[in-house]
């Protein structure tokens, strides 16, 4: 027995911890996950794809959907917006697919606050050196923009405690295979079950 509505996944981490690679990895694993589309304000990087990556706006675009109401979490991270459409979400968790929305501090705990019965989840580096070392490999960043993103990582450290599951990211795989594994422990909680429980003892099911 498991939950028929979709879970909303909020996960975290600092930049160039490999967020995006750890949950590649639980997509391939299921058949009903959807990955939110966030909006932003900063540059399109080599190789990104407006609406496959994210959203690109201008600042002007973003802050007039802002004020609209449209999103679900919005927030300034070095130096450029980042926010969630709401359209995007809700109506498919209603349909049974997971929600995987990979935003900042600031935006997971607006969130929360609204939110409280989504699944917060924090994937951590093996290590701070490990950290900067992907940071630099990874190439699209000057060393000033590095330092910024790394500066926010240490603030990010303090605010871990809110989140209700960590993850460390040093093997992929297994980074992966423990966030699968919270995803099944999640549907499985007494509370996400409790209407299917109930529709089973008015049919004298059990």
């Amino acid at each position: 027995m498991t939950d028929k509505k979709g879970l909303l996944i909020v996960v975290s981490g600092p930049s160039g911890v490999g967020k995006g690679t750890v949950l590649g990895k639980v997509f391939e694993k299921r058949d009903d996950m959807y990955y939110s589309v966030s909006a932003t304000t900063r540059e399109m990087r080599e190789g990104e794809k407006d609406g496959v990556n994210y959203h690109f706006l201008s600042e002007e675009e973003f802050l007039k959907i802002k004020a609209e109401d449209g999103f679900l979490e919005s927030a300034c991270y070095c130096d450029n917006y980042y926010g969630t459409l709401k359209e995007e979400v809700f109506k498919r968790i209603d349909k049974g697919i997971n929600v995987v929305l990979e935003i900042e501090v600031q935006g997971a705990m607006q969130i929360r606050r609204k939110h409280p019965e989504g699944v917060f989840i924090y994937i951590l580096p093996p290590s701070y050196k490990a950290l900067r070392e992907r940071l630099l490999g990874r190439g699209t960043d000057d060393l000033d923009k590095i330092e910024k993103r790394l500066e926010a990582a240490k603030w990010e450290l303090t605010q871990i405690d809110k989140y209700n599951y960590l993850v460390v990211n040093d093997i992929v795989e297994e980074a992966a295979d423990e966030l699968n594994s919270i995803i099944e422990a999640e549907h499985l909680r007494t509370p996400r079950v409790y209407d299917a429980i109930q529709e089973m003892l008015a049919n004298d099911e059990i």
